[in-house]
C-alpha cells in the first residue's frame, strides 16, 4: 500500500480539536501515521490527496441493521412493529443464500456510498435446506470492502410457546449453540486489524427463550466474543415481558446476565431512569436507530438521558424493511433532530451527533482503540466529504454534514484502502451491486408465492 497524504482540508478527528487547514497521511500500514495544522509534510513516495472544500471525519459505525431486509422493503408500511414482523416472518422464512448474498451486497454498498466503514449485521432467520446464509454475507461484505461484524442471531421460541414468530422460521436450540460456535471458530478475527469479527445475537425476549438466552451469553463469554439482542422497543413488548416474565425488559436482562460492557442492546427506547442506571454502571450499551423507531411509531430513545449517565451510544440505520434507504449519514441527522424535538433546541448538537455515528459505534463493538476517531497509530477508516460548492454557505463543515442532506462523498478509506471515490463504489461494479439488491427482491417474492 502506498502511503497517503491528504491536505488542505477541514479535518474533524472526533476526538481533540478540529483542525480547519489540516493534512493527514496513511502510513503503508494502513493506519493513520500524522495529522495536524497544514501545510503537509512532504512525505517521498506518497500519493497527495487535495481536501481543498473538504471534511475529514472517521468513516461512520453502524451498529445495528439486518440486511437481509433490503429484499423486502416498503412492505406493511402503517405498520406496528409486531404487526409488521407478523406480516414478514413468512416471507423471509422464503430467504436462502442468493437472497442474502444479493440483499447484502446491495445494503452494504449502499452504506458504503453513505460513508460507513464498519457495519454489523443481526440475521436471525435460518431457513432450513436454504444453503449457508451466513456465508452469503460474509462474501458480499468482503467484496465491497468493509468492515463486518455479522451477528449469529437466533429464534427458538416460536407461537406454540408463546413467542411472537411462526414455528416455522425458529430453530432448535442444541442446534442453534452448535452453529454459533462453528461460525464463531470459522470466521472471528480478533486481531487489531480484523475486517471480520462475530458476535452472539439471539434475536429478542419475545422470540428467544430464558435458556438459550443464558447459554447463548455463557457461549460468547467463553469465546470472547460480544452479545447483542433487540430491546425495550415498543411499549408492547413490556406488555409482553411483564405478562410473561413477572419483570420489564432490562430486569430480564439483568437477571439472566446481560448487562456488561460486552453487551448492547438495538433501540432500547423505552427505558426507566434505573435502566440507564444500570446501562451506565455495567457498561452496557445501545444502538440508537431513529428511523426505524419513527417509521413503526416505537417512539424516540431517550439518548441525552444515556449519555448524560455515561452509557455507550451508536447509531444504527436497522434493516431496510423499516428504515428504507437509509443512510447512516441520515441517521446523525435524526438522531439530532428527534432529541431536539422532545427536549429544545440544546439538546444533541451536530459533534455529539458526528461521535455516537463514530466513536460511540466503536464503543458499542469494543473497538474505540482502533476505529472511531482520528488519531496516529489507530486504523485509516476515513470519510471525506465535499462541502463545497453549494454547501460552502455553512461556514461550519461539520453542521454541513449533519444538519442538512449528506453531502457527496469524495473518498472513503477502510485501511487506507479506497471502498469508494467520487460516489462510486471502487471495489465492486457499482451498477451491478443495485441489481444485486433487485435480484434479491424478485427472487423472494417468487419464492413465497410458490
Amino acid at each position: 500500500m502506498t502511503k497517503l497524504v491528504i491536505e488542505n482540508a477541514y479535518i474533524a478527528p472526533v476526538v481533540g480539536d478540529e483542525i480547519p487547514n489540516g493534512y493527514l497521511i496513511v502510513g503503508d500500514d494502513g493506519r493513520i501515521e500524522a495529522l495536524g495544522a497544514g501545510p503537509a509534510p512532504t512525505v517521498v513516495g506518497a500519493e497527495r490527496l487535495s481536501g481543498t472544500g473538504c471534511l475529514v471525519t472517521p468513516g461512520l459505525v453502524n451498529t445495528h441493521h439486518h440486511l437481509y431486509q433490503w429484499a423486502t422493503q416498503g412492505l406493511y408500511q402503517d405498520a406496528t412493529l409486531f404487526e409488521w414482523l407478523t406480516g414478514l416472518y413468512r416471507l423471509w422464512a422464503s430467504m436462502d443464500a442468493e437472497v442474502v448474498y444479493g440483499a447484502a451486497s446491495a445494503g452494504l454498498g449502499w452504506l458504503a456510498l453513505t460513508g460507513t466503514t464498519t457495519s454489523t449485521d443481526h440475521h436471525y432467520v435460518f431457513p432450513k435446506g436454504r444453503g449457508d446464509l451466513f456465508e452469503a454475507e460474509v462474501r458480499a461484505a468482503r467484496e465491497i470492502g468493509v468492515r463486518f461484524h455479522p451477528c449469529r442471531g437466533s429464534m427458538d421460541r416460536g407461537q406454540s410457546q408463546g413467542g411472537l414468530p411462526p414455528d416455522e422460521v425458529v430453530e432448535n436450540r442444541e442446534e442453534i449453540l452448535l452453529n454459533t460456535e462453528e461460525i464463531i471458530r470459522k470466521y472471528h478475527d480478533p486481531s487489531f486489524d480484523s475486517m471480520l469479527r462475530v458476535a452472539v445475537a439471539p434475536c429478542s425476549p419475545f422470540s428467544v427463550s430464558e435458556r438459550l438466552m443464558v447459554e447463548s451469553a455463557q457461549l460468547a463469554r467463553q469465546h470472547g466474543v460480544r452479545l447483542h439482542t433487540h430491546l425495550a422497543e415498543t411499549l408492547d413488548e413490556e406488555e409482553h415481558c411483564l405478562e410473561q416474565m413477572g419483570c420489564t425488559p432490562v430486569e430480564y436482562m439483568e437477571k439472566i446476565g446481560w448487562l456488561g460492557d460486552d453487551v448492547w442492546f438495538a433501540h432500547a427506547v423505552h427505558l426507566h431512569d434505573k435502566d440507564i442506571r444500570r446501562f451506565a454502571d455495567t457498561g452496557t450499551g445501545s444502538a440508537h436507530c431513529p428511523s426505524s423507531n419513527a417509521r413503526l411509531g416505537a417512539g424516540i430513545a431517550r439518548v441525552m438521558d444515556l449519555l448524560a449517565a455515561g452509557a455507550p451510544v451508536g447509531l444504527g440505520v436497522d434493516g431496510a424493511a423499516s428504515s428504507e434507504l437509509t443512510s447512516m449519514a441520515g441517521e446523525m441527522r435524526q438522531a439530532l433532530l428527534f432529541q431536539r424535538a422532545v427536549h429544545g433546541p440544546k439538546a444533541l448538537t451536530a459533534r455529539q451527533a458526528l461521535e455516537i455515528g463514530t466513536l460511540g459505534g466503536a464503543r458499542n463493538l469494543g473497538r474505540q482503540n482502533e476505529i472511531g476517531s482520528l488519531e496516529p497509530g489507530k486504523l485509516a477508516d476515513i470519510a471525506i466529504w465535499r462541502v463545497d460548492g453549494f454547501r460552502a454557505a455553512l461556514e461550519d463543515p461539520v453542521c454541513s454534514l449533519v444538519f442538512g442532506p449528506q453531502p457527496p462523498l469524495a473518498r472513503l478509506l477502510v485501511g487506507g484502502n479506497t471502498v469508494v471515490a467520487n460516489d462510486e463504489l471502487k471495489t465492486v461494479a457499482h451498477d451491478q451491486v443495485g441489481r444485486n439488491g433487485v435480484a434479491a427482491r424478485e427472487r423472494i417474492m417468487r419464492q413465497e408465492a410458490r
